[in-house]
């Protein structure tokens, strides 16, 4: 018998004129059975940033806890701390093993992150990562082009649409935002 996979969550991240939300779905499936339909993985690390991660979640944490550290460290330089996550990621010998993708957001950049040492600054103001991650990208893409819905309303209605087609991905949704 095959070893069973996890997979878990979709992340989507959209901004629009004054305000950036992400959003991400709580499921957490153990092959073809749903073993947790609220994990928590849209965090808000200062009033500034928010991050979302998706991949294993100790693994992500994991690297969350340095990303905090790093912004403690270099406040108001989200770019720059991503960077210096990123580098460890790739050259401490701890790190190096750690799966999962994270996407971190301020006013001013939407950058994910993975375990290649990719530090991504996204433009045109939306991603998704993880199992629904393309279906909500689609979803939002579309809706930001085609409607005046604002970044909040984009973001639901996406997830909504993701939901409904990813089996890995529920409508049980947290949610954090930036407005400047």
């Amino acid at each position: 018998m095959d070893k069973l996979k996890w997979i878990s969550t979709t992340i989507l991240t959209v901004q629009r004129r004054n305000k950036v939300v992400m959003i991400g779905d709580g499921q957490v499936s153990l092959g073809p059975t749903v073993f947790k339909n609220d994990a928590k993985k849209v965090r808000k690390i200062n009033e500034n940033v928010i991050c979302g991660f998706a991949g294993s979640a100790a693994d992500a944490l994991t690297l969350v806890d340095r990303l905090e550290n790093q912004i403690e460290k270099y406040p108001n330089q989200t770019l720059r701390a991503c960077v210096n996550v990123a580098k460890a990621w790739r050259t401490e010998k701890y790190l190096k093993s750690l799966e999962a993708s994270l996407i971190v957001v301020d006013k001013e950049h939407i950058i994910q992150l993975d375990g290649s040492g990719n530090v991504i600054e996204i433009n045109g103001g939306v991603i998704g990562i993880g199992s629904g991650g393309l279906f909500a990208l689609s979803a939002a893409k579309a809706l930001l082009h085609h409607t005046e819905m604002d970044a909040e309303e984009i973001a639901e209605k996406a997830m909504k649409i993701a939901a409904d087609l990813c089996i890995y991905t529920n409508h049980n949704w947290v949610k954090e935002k930036i407005e400047w």
